[in-house]
C-alpha cells in the first residue's frame, strides 16, 4: 500500500471516530403517527386558541343591537381540523339556549343531508355569518352582515377548510358581497381569497327555508352531490 493510500484510510478512520460518537442508535422504529398526531393535536389548540381570541373581538363590539339583544355569543362548534366548513345564517332560540350550531328541526334535517353524502356533522366545522340571535328571528341588515363579515372571513382564515359550504342568502352576502337571488347563484362553485390563500365554496339552500318550500330538496340534493364529487376529486378524507 502506498503513502499515499495509508494517508487516505487514516483520513477517512479520523472522520469515523469524530463523527460516530454523536450518533446514537435504537432498536425502537420511529412511530411517524404519532408524530403527525402531536402535530395535529397543537395545530388544534392554536386554533383554539385563536378563536377564543376571535371570541374576545366580537364580545368586545360597542352599539351592536344583535349583541345587546342577545344572550350568548355562538361562534362555532365540530372539527376544528376539519377540511369541510359550514356556514350559516344566524343562530335562533334553540342555538342561543343551547350554546351550539344548528339545533333544532332545522339542525335535524342539516344532519340528514350531510349523511347523505356519508358526512357526520361532527366532523366539519359549524358557524355563522351572524354570531347572535337577531331580534325576533329577524334577518339581519346588510349593514350588520358587512360589519360581522370581517369576523367571519377571519374565523374562515382560522379554520383553513379547503370547501365551504354557504347555507342562505345571510351566509352568501356576507362571504362573497352578493345580494342576488340565491336560487340564481346555488350549485356553482366559486371561490374567495382571503390572506393571499384561495377557497373553494357553494351556495345552497339554508335548511330552514328547506323545512318552509320542502319542494325545493330536490336542487339542494343536487348541490349536495357536487360537493360529494369534490369531495372525491380532491381525495378529502373526511
Amino acid at each position: 500500500m502506498g503513502k499515499k493510500s495509508r494517508q487516505s484510510m487514516s483520513y477517512k478512520n479520523e472522520l469515523i471516530n469524530s463523527i460516530e460518537p454523536n450518533f446514537i442508535f435504537s432498536k425502537k422504529p420511529i412511530n411517524r403517527f404519532r408524530s403527525n398526531q402531536t402535530h395535529i393535536k397543537q395545530n388544534n389548540l392554536d386554533k383554539i386558541y385563536q378563536i377564543n381570541e376571535l371570541k374576545k373581538l366580537i364580545n368586545s363590539l360597542q352599539k351592536c343591537n344583535l349583541k345587546d339583544n342577545s344572550k350568548n355569543l355562538i361562534l362555532g362548534d365540530g372539527n376544528y381540523d376539519s377540511p369541510i366548513m359550514i356556514i350559516g345564517e344566524a343562530p335562533g332560540k334553540e342555538e342561543e339556549e343551547t350554546n351550539k350550531t344548528f339545533q333544532g328541526e332545522h339542525g335535524a334535517l342539516l344532519e340528514r343531508m350531510l349523511l347523505a353524502i356519508n358526512i357526520k356533522k361532527e366532523n366539519v366545522y359549524s358557524s355563522y355569518a351572524i354570531n347572535f340571535r337577531p331580534p325576533e328571528d329577524r334577518k339581519p341588515t346588510s349593514q350588520e352582515i358587512k360589519r360581522y363579515s370581517v369576523f367571519l372571513k377571519e374565523h374562515i382564515s382560522i379554520i383553513d377548510p379547503k370547501i365551504i359550504i354557504l347555507f342562505g342568502s345571510t351566509a352568501m352576502e356576507s362571504v362573497i358581497s352578493s345580494n342576488k337571488r340565491i336560487s340564481n347563484e346555488r350549485g356553482k362553485w366559486k371561490e374567495i381569497i382571503l390572506k393571499n390563500k384561495t377557497y373553494s365554496l357553494m351556495v345552497t339552500f339554508n335548511p330552514s327555508y328547506l323545512i318552509r318550500f320542502p319542494e325545493n330538496k330536490k336542487f339542494s340534493w343536487e348541490d349536495l352531490k357536487k360537493i360529494k364529487q369534490r369531495i372525491t376529486d380532491l381525495k378529502i378524507q373526511i
